[in-house]
């Protein structure tokens, strides 16, 4: 997501610009999911055999015992859930008009870690009407944005079962933050919806074991009216046209996606084929009445992909694509292989449309290929994309990037005063201004502490090293001190938990200005 912009000027105008931003859109049509976890940290191998009617039989020596509610990420303890690695959503949607209330299914396939008596879905909104496990009905109770499911019968470790959950879904459900996010969840359009759920609004949509670093495959149905279109992450599978002249759309996200990643959208589209790099494809997906007045700047994602493939090595995913959200969308999304860009920013101008276009881009190696471990490590994802947004515009007819990183220079202690240092936000404060430009000023100064050649270096070796796996601010320091040859920790704990702005190297006239208290 692309968060708020840094000017020069008074700190009533910063405070403006923190409530700025740009985020993104994410759908989903739930399958399975299929979890990413932290490094060292496995999921016992499903055992063999076929689990009975409400759980698998197996025994295990083990006395089952209820899941954690969350995985304990120290900013949003209940994100997540204990006890189960999701290997892969599936998701079934029945759209009828916008604003309308429609039959919605998701079955998620899971393995259980540990011997469950009980296990939580991360889910809220929606009409609940059934909940089975391995086809057997299952009792269930709601406590917030938890749904806690007895199955029939325990389910052991090691043990695979498939948990489906019919509700009626409400696409008019949203939830506000007070930062560069605003309005998030569903996300209605004249003719249909786009979906923007981070960070936790993808439980308004589908139940999720709802967190960063736990992703998996997912698997889209979804039907529509005659004359609109589905489209979803990854790869269109099917389009079957139906006796009552509904299409039913499937598309298979290819790659396991986290639901704060997941995009759905349906409208009256036209896709626009394209190819970028060694053939990718490129898939565009514009209202029917814009296709001809975005087509300027939608036609440089080749030219944006080719100039991060130099920087930090293939792009990770099999395919990508804009997708025009021609509504009030505040934000644009790094929505896993289909972006979501506000249409107003791509029939504005070139700079800043630009800016939007390589941000999202750029989340797809670091944020959506490279997931973070915990919100806390948010500045990893948002800082490298705001980086290399700053360096592209530098070279494009943007801003310069030395202006810029010294403008973010002098306010960066009243954003440290306002939002907390990089790696040390707040739930309230993580999509504020300390975690774009101010994150992206970390790793400007890395690299004039190391050089840009060896900076370089650091950053493909981040991307490469942590393609399809999930990292923190621990694996970048350690990352960063092995490629550089020195130990980095002192210097980049300064400048990520400090609670002043060290010193850039090599800038000794750039000062800092004096925090204003509230």
């Amino acid at each position: 997501m692309r968060g708020p912009s840094v000017r020069r000027g008074s700190r009533a105008r910063r405070a403006a610009l923190a409530l700025t931003g740009v985020a993104g859109v994410t759908a989903a049509v739930l399958t399975v999911v299929t979890a990413v976890l932290p490094a060292g940290d496995r999921a016992a191998p499903p055992r063999p055999g076929r689990p009975a009617p409400g759980g698998s039989t197996r025994p295990s020596g083990e006395v089952p015992s209820p899941g954690a509610p969350g995985i304990g990420d120290p900013l949003v303890p209940l994100d997540g859930n204990g006890g189960y690695t999701v290997r892969r959503y599936t998701l079934d949607f029945d759209w009828r008009a916008p604003g309308a209330p429609f039959p919605a299914t998701a079955a998620l396939r899971a393995t259980a870690t540990q011997a469950l008596s009980r296990f939580d879905l991360d889910f809220a909104g929606n009409t609940l009407h059934t909940v089975s496990v391995d086809g057997a009905p299952a009792r269930f109770t709601r406590d917030g944005d938890e749904l806690v499911v007895t199955p029939a019968r325990p389910i052991p470790r090691g043990g695979t079962f498939t948990v489906r959950v019919a509700y009626t879904a409400d696409p008019t459900l949203r939830r506000h933050r007070d930062d560069a996010i605003q309005d998030y969840g569903w996300v209605p359009t004249a003719d249909g919806t786009l979906l923007s759920p981070q960070p936790d609004g993808a439980r308004m949509i589908f139940p999720a074991d709802d967190h960063p670093s736990l992703r998996a495959p997912f698997t889209f149905h979804v039907t529509t009216p005659p004359g609109l279109t589905a489209v979803a992450n990854g790869r269109l599978v099917q389009r079957l046209r139906r006796p009552d002249g509904r299409t039913r759309w499937t598309y298979d996200s290819e790659h396991p996606v986290a639901p704060q990643l997941v995009q759905l959208a349906i409208g009256r589209f036209t896709l626009v084929d394209g190819k970028g790099p060694h053939g990718l494809p490129v898939r565009d997906v514009v209202p029917e009445d814009l296709v001809g007045d975005t087509r300027a700047y939608r036609s440089l994602t080749p030219d944006h992909l080719a100039w991060l493939e130099q920087r930090l090595g293939p792009y990770p995913f099999g395919r990508y694509g804009v997708l025009v959200g021609d509504t009030d969308l505040p934000v644009a999304l790094e929505t896993q292989s289909l972006s979501v860009v506000p249409s107003a920013d791509l029939l504005g101008d070139r700079i800043d449309a630009e800016r939007n276009l390589v941000h999202e881009l750029t989340h797809h190696w670091t944020g959506d290929s490279v997931a973070i471990r915990r919100w806390s490590d948010l500045w990893l994802s948002e800082g490298h994309a705001r980086y290399y947004e700053r360096l592209y515009t530098d070279g494009h007819g943007g801003p310069d990037l030395d202006e810029a990183m010294r403008a973010a220079y002098e306010q960066h202690d009243q954003w440290r005063h306002d939002d907390g240092a990089p790696a040390e936000p707040t739930e309230r404060t993580l999509f504020r201004q300390m975690r774009y430009d101010g994150s992206a000023l970390v790793l400007y100064a890395l690299r004039q502490r190391v050089g840009e050649a060896t900076f370089d270096r650091i950053e493909r070796s981040w991307v490469t090293t942590y393609r399809g796996r999930v990292a923190g601010t621990r694996d970048f320091v350690r990352l960063a001190s092995t490629v550089a040859g020195q130990d980095l920790t002192p210097f980049l704990t300064a400048w990520l938990y400090g609670p002043h702005t060290p010193p850039m190297p090599g800038r000794p006239e750039w000062r800092v200005d004096p925090v204003e208290e509230d």
